[in-house]
């Protein structure tokens, strides 16, 4: 095709455009970059640090525009090819080509369009997550920025699922009116600045959470699109569909979990009950759909339960996910309770900025739904005199502050949630059951099917996994069947 070509040597002079034979699309070609600035030359690093550099930029250019074919050469071999990528079966097959198979394998597609927001991709399930924040790719408007307030939404959007230290892989599009967001704050373009921060963050933390709180081992999430299934309980649809309305579903009794309204410490009193044992129904009279996590087959040295689904063997760590399970309805207790204050014996009076008085006062309302009573006592003291009965023992004066930072900083505050998930999470660690204890084969479905059922219950309170699957083929192999 006909083209067009252009030259020039980094001078205020430069070649006019010249008719060039070249197929549909844009080369860019640079020959002896330092030729006018040497002295720069010293500060390369090795040629193999560079061109990771380069490939690095590339990447992030080609997962911003799947309507742009990509080609990376290198010392004249083919390092990247990357065609047109329109529908979404050739989009996740350029995902898995520059992130590697097992992050697609691994990764829940989301789309989510609210208050003038749209927010779609990929974020890895958290047993997938990185020694260091080297896959996170997150774009506005097509644009690739690494914003402090982004960065601070997918942490807490993973604050409860993802083991310490660690950092979670994503790959998202925030789609925004321009002129809600000012890409002019960094030399760089790397930095944005949000009219409207606070609705920003909100969005993007609960889009988020509510993927991943969804990533059930009962099979929330379609396996084939990453999107997260309508139904509140998959499982039990399944079986009802499967065995018809009129025909019985097999069901077991949950590890007993009771909720006791009562005066403690903690403003509710929790205890664990264990169930009577009642018989499994026939075979005959159970569905013809196999649950997810599968039939109870035995009990490993008292730590693991052993069961058969229809993909193939099923391992259970069984401590850390009676853990997730308790620790998710010792929050939907307290959630329901809601965030009971305690008067301090003696108020704690707290020096601070006047802008941070001035935020306090403005924040007096967000401060009663938390639980914390402030109030203003000069215009650079506050007091506080009340906290959550849940986090007696606090220092009141730090949790003020750490309160106010968040504010300034992210326009919102999961310092209080926080503290209170710590506690709530301690107490379900020592709730749960135990290792080396023998449980019967009641008690072993009834955890399956309650891990079935429960927000999170792919990972304990600890971010560890709570369960693998061996598949049949797997299997075969470890005996080396078919050879």
């Amino acid at each position: 095709g006909n083209g067009w070509r252009i030259a020039g040597d980094g001078g205020e002079s430069q070649a006019e455009p010249a008719p060039a034979s070249h197929p549909q699309g844009t080369s860019v070609e640079v020959r002896d970059l330092f030729y006018n600035t040497p002295a720069r030359r010293k500060f390369l690093r090795t040629e193999k640090t560079e061109f990771g550099h380069i490939e690095s930029l590339v990447k992030r250019l080609a997962l911003s525009r799947f309507d742009v074919s990509f080609s990376l050469l290198h010392n004249r071999r083919e390092v990247m090819l990357l065609p047109v990528a329109e529908q979404q079966q050739q989009r996740e097959r350029r995902l898995a080509e520059l992130l590697g198979p097992s992050f697609l394998e691994q990764a829940l597609y989301l789309d989510q369009e609210q208050v003038g927001l749209d927010l779609s991709g990929w974020v890895a399930h958290p047993t997938f997550s990185r020694s260091q924040a080297d896959m996170q790719y997150f774009y506005v408007n097509g644009r690739n920025v690494r914003d402090k307030l982004v960065s601070h939404a997918v942490r807490q959007a993973y604050r409860d699922v993802l083991y310490h230290g660690r950092h979670p892989a994503y790959v998202l599009y925030l789609r925004v009116d321009p002129r809600l967001v000012d890409v002019n704050v960094h030399p760089t373009k790397h930095e944005v600045r949000f009219r409207d921060g606070r609705l920003v963050h909100d969005f993007l933390f609960r889009t988020m959470h509510r993927v991943l709180s969804q990533t059930s081992a009962g099979g929330g999430v379609d396996l084939e699109t990453g999107e997260i299934l309508p139904s509140d309980n998959p499982i039990a649809a399944a079986a009802l569909e499967a065995a018809g309305e009129d025909e019985p579903v097999m069901s077991q009794r949950p590890l007993g979990l009771q909720v006791r309204e009562g005066r403690s410490g903690y403003g509710a009193s929790f205890t664990i009950q264990q169930p009577v044992p009642s018989p499994l129904p026939e075979a005959a009279d159970q569905p013809a759909e196999i649950p997810p996590l599968g039939h109870a087959l035995a009990q490993l040295k008292g730590v693991y339960v052993l069961a058969e689904n229809a993909q193939g063997l099923v391992l259970v760590d069984m401590h850390a996910a009676h853990e997730r399970i308790t620790y998710e309805r010792f929050k939907q207790a307290w959630a329901v309770e809601g965030v009971r204050s305690q008067p301090l014996l003696v108020p704690v009076s707290v020096r601070v900025s006047r802008r941070e008085a001035d935020l306090a006062a403005e924040q007096g309302g967000l401060f009663r739904q938390l639980g914390l009573e402030v109030d203003r006592l000069a215009e650079e003291t506050l007091v506080v005199r009340a906290i959550p009965v849940l986090l007696q023992g606090t220092d009141a004066e730090q949790l003020l502050r750490d309160l106010l930072s968040d504010l300034t900083v992210h326009g919102a505050s999961f310092r209080i949630q926080q503290e209170i998930d710590r506690v709530l999470a301690t107490m379900a660690c020592h709730g749960s059951v135990r290792a080396n204890r023998r449980l019967t084969l009641d008690e072993m479905n009834a955890l399956l099917r309650d891990m079935e059922t429960t927000e999170r219950s792919d990972q304990c309170n600890h971010g560890r996994p709570t369960w693998v699957q061996l598949e049949l083929a797997e299997l075969d192999r470890l005996f080396l069947r078919g050879r």
